[in-house]
């Protein structure tokens, strides 16, 4: 088990980290770095190491968790996934408005990037706001396209469902889905292991999304990976839990409310604390969680026992059990 520190990528396309910072006690960020990377074992699209975590005393996690992959995963998850974390975290400040994008399934990514995973996500919000998520009237993918070419992004946005969301709800976004997310959210992230996004909008941001929206392999391909399916108000909130991940298909996100003695199961986990003091026994020396602090937990250390009061989000990768 070891305590992670910051790992913001600089220089991001939109603006944001000042709530990062504060979570985190720490001084404050640079205007672009909205994005804390929690045991990163993946870089940023196009980019070697930018991404990556590491350990205090300099080692990659991508390196740490292979050389000692039964330790870190448990005997279930390596015979169902391998040495695949599965899984990556992030605390995500949306100082703007993010622009309209989505991600692509799996399916698609193993056709067109050569990658296993494709980039499905849940968020668990912190702070309150707004966000745009799927199609809510029709919108024929010609229509579609030329929205994007022309950067309508106005009509584009008036396609898509804009929903409120509460601390404490845990939004599903399945590959495929048009979203965005609203400025002054704050949320952890858990997806897929890629950063693979395809831009819908990219007019007023820092980027050239023209070229780099495409994912490398043009918008003619990069935009059949959208979902463009109409949904019901209904079927977009039911993307909305205040329980658990809704689809375990990917990951599973957990939140806790320690007010005593709570126990886990051993599994290896990127751990969020969100407040409070958190005396936490297993198969390893105690260790103290406090709030705004992260943790990288390896199956070897659990099962654990958490003793105190708080609140943590357990970011997980899929129960290998259930994958058999």
């Amino acid at each position: 088990m070891f305590q992670l520190d910051r790992n913001c990528p600089p220089d991001r396309f939109y603006r944001g980290g000042s709530r990062i910072t504060a979570f985190r006690h720490l001084d404050s960020a640079p205007e672009r770095e909205p994005e804390d990377w929690v045991g990163s074992t993946v870089s940023l699209f196009g980019e070697d190491r930018v991404g990556l975590s590491a350990l205090p005393n300099g080692s990659l996690i991508r390196d740490v968790l292979s050389a000692d992959p039964e330790h870190w995963f448990g005997p279930e998850h390596l015979a169902q996934f391998g040495n695949d974390p599965m899984i990556l975290t992030k605390l995500l400040d949306a100082g703007q408005r993010l622009p309209v994008h989505a991600h692509p399934h799996r399916e698609f990514a193993q056709a067109h990037l050569g990658s296993s995973h494709g980039k499905a996500e849940a968020w668990y919000i912190l702070t309150p706001g707004e966000v745009w998520l799927g199609v809510a009237r029709e919108l024929p993918r010609e229509t579609f396209n030329g929205l994007v070419a022309q950067q309508q992004v106005d009509e584009l946005r008036d396609h898509l469902h804009r929903l409120s969301v509460s601390t404490g709800d845990i939004v599903y976004v399945p590959p495929g889905t048009l979203h965005a997310i609203g400025a002054g959210v704050f949320l952890v992230e858990v997806q897929e292991p890629t950063d693979f996004s395809i831009l819908a909008e990219w007019n007023g941001y820092a980027l050239d999304g023209a070229a780099d929206g495409h994912l490398n392999i043009g918008f003619d391909a990069a935009l059949q990976a959208v979902d463009l399916t109409v949904r019901s108000g209904d079927e977009m909130r039911r993307l909305v839990s205040t329980t658990g991940t809704l689809s375990t298909e990917y990951f599973r996100v957990q939140h806790l409310t320690v007010a005593g003695t709570v126990r886990i199961p051993a599994s290896y986990a990127v751990v969020v604390v969100l407040d409070g003091e958190i005396r936490v026994a297993g198969a390893i020396a105690a260790q103290t969680w406090c709030g705004g602090t992260t943790w990288l937990v390896a199956h070897a250390d659990g099962p654990l026992t958490l003793t105190g009061a708080g609140d943590v989000v357990f970011c997980l990768p899929p129960d290998p059990l259930s994958e058999a």
